[in-house]
């Protein structure tokens, strides 16, 4: 089963240049690996230094196992991690509700 990873991100307004252009070195890192079937980072409208995070995975453990035990996270972390505060909150959506 697909799963959507959910995270919120904050950081501080004076630092969103430097972040963004951190993160642009660090997307090459994630979407190269095995599971990771695509990202979203969308900016908030009201408030400059927060994020939506929205990757698709193809199981949680693509995630968890794959992702965050590499030397890519590793790489990922040295970039992005010092700009988060607080640290995000990452949880893990299904399949859509169809009704």
């Amino acid at each position: 089963m697909a799963v959507l990873e959910h995270a919120l991100l904050q950081v501080a307004p004076d630092r969103v240049e430097a972040y963004e252009a951190a993160l642009a070195s660090a997307l090459p890192l994630i979407r190269g690996m095995p599971g990771f079937e695509g990202i979203e980072i969308r900016r908030n409208a009201e408030a400059p230094g927060n994020y939506l995070l929205l990757v698709r995975w193809s199981s949680i453990a693509d995630h968890r196992d794959g992702f965050r035990k590499s030397e890519h996270y590793k790489q990922w972390r040295a970039l992005l991690h010092e700009f988060y505060d607080p640290f995000p909150d990452v949880r893990y959506f299904g399949e859509p509700f169809q009704s």
